[in-house]
């Protein structure tokens, strides 16, 4: 199975955020074709959540887990933690007060 580029998957998230009206940016650019990526959760009250990709071997797929969950600072701090060993890492800050992302919707999780 081919596996879509980074840029290409960023683009097309972005382009459902919007058709949503749900605001999201690129916060951090890394390798266009093949760096992770992490979804910070901005709910706008000071509260955060981070999402990474992982593969579960139960179920032999990728799915979204939380990297970090909490106050914004603290969530922005472990992020800036992943950029520090990755430089290859893309962040993409989504803000919605109802804490929608998309993620679970279908074609979102690989």
């Amino acid at each position: 199975m081919t596996r879509l580029t980074t840029d290409f998957w960023v683009g097309a998230y972005l382009a459902r955020l919007r058709l949503v009206n749900i605001p999201a940016f690129v916060t951090a650019k890394g390798d266009a074709t093949a760096g992770a990526v992490l979804i910070k959760m901005n709910t706008l009250d000071g509260q955060a959540c981070a999402y990474q990709r992982s593969f579960d071997l139960m179920k032999d797929e990728r799915t979204w887990v939380v990297l970090a969950q909490g106050v914004e600072p603290d969530v922005d701090a472990a992020l800036e933690r992943q950029k520090s060993f990755d430089p290859d890492l893309w962040v993409i800050e989504v803000e919605d007060k109802q804490g929608r992302h998309l993620l679970d919707e279908p074609g979102l999780s690989g």
